[in-house]
């Protein structure tokens, strides 16, 4: 898709500083650039990049104000990270999704299957397990008995989703996830051993969630471990049994949350934090 500034900027609501009439017909990087290319200014630690890019238009913020001339196009918006969103959304050139259903997937008999999925090879949807309309589950994906998917979610290649689980409208779970393991529960015995307790709980994950790679999340002793609407988990983070994440909390990479902890909305959380259990 080629876009000049002028239209680029009503696209997204912005302002045009210099030619309105320069062609852009991808995205770039600041610090590559290249003729023909929309780049943008996020990160202050960056602005050394625009006097040297060469791009043909820079996205900066409405109260962006250069240090010296620059012979660049920029195009003002309200939220450069909004704006850039949206375009790679435009030009990302991300695959039409075609339902179907591999003949190499075990599918239970009395599993219901929504309208218009995508099922891929081996994936093993197993007894009373229900799929909404418009899934796209991936390769080698495991759902377990009783498991609730919503619609529209998409489960990336080697995700187990654990008996009884539940996950809403709109999900996205990365490859290598899983989702209802047993929680860490044990009961010190008196001759110093350890006696397993059972988790009969499961995890219930809200609408619009998305879940990186290689996370886990346990099932709950009792009840349900909750991970509530809108919040997006990094890869590589562990949430243990009974804990609950607030709506639209988001949590970069190897972060730890011990059983029990309750964590509310809109929170940041940055990498390696770990709370304390309850």
């Amino acid at each position: 898709m080629q876009l000049s500034a002028e239209q680029l900027a009503q696209l997204l609501g912005g302002k045009v500083v210099g030619d309105p009439e320069v062609f852009i017909d991808r995205l770039s990087k600041i610090e590559e650039g290249g003729k023909g290319s929309v780049t943008f200014l996020g990160n202050p630690k960056y602005e050394e990049y625009v006097y040297t890019t060469t791009a043909s238009v820079l996205l900066v913020q409405e109260d962006f104000v250069p240090r010296s001339p620059i012979a660049i196009t920029m195009v003002k918006v309200e939220d450069v990270y909004a704006s850039l969103a949206f375009l790679m959304e435009k030009f990302g050139g991300s695959s039409e999704f075609v339902p179907g259903i591999s003949n190499r997937a075990i599918i239970a008999s009395d599993a219901d299957i929504g309208n218009d999925v995508f099922i891929g090879d081996f994936t093993i949807i197993s007894a009373h397990a229900k799929i909404g309309d418009r899934c796209m589950i991936h390769p080698q994906v495991y759902i377990g008995n009783g498991v609730r998917l919503g619609n529209r979610v998409t489960i990336f290649p080697g995700v187990r989703i654990l008996d009884h689980c539940e996950v809403g409208d709109d999900c996205i779970i990365h490859s290598n996830a899983v989702i209802g393991s047993d929680g860490f529960g044990f009961a010190p015995q008196p001759d110093g051993s350890f006696k397993k307790i059972p988790q009969t709980g499961n995890v219930h994950v809200e609408e619009q969630v998305e879940i990186g790679a290689n996370v886990t999340i346990d099932r709950a002793s009792i009840g349900s471990t909750r991970i509530r609407k809108g919040a997006k988990l990094d890869n590589l983070i562990h949430i243990a049994h009974n804990v609950e994440i607030g709506a639209h909390t988001v949590m970069a990479a190897q972060v730890g949350v011990a059983g029990s902890t309750k964590i509310g909305q809109h929170c940041q959380i940055g990498g390696q934090v770990g709370f304390a259990g309850h």
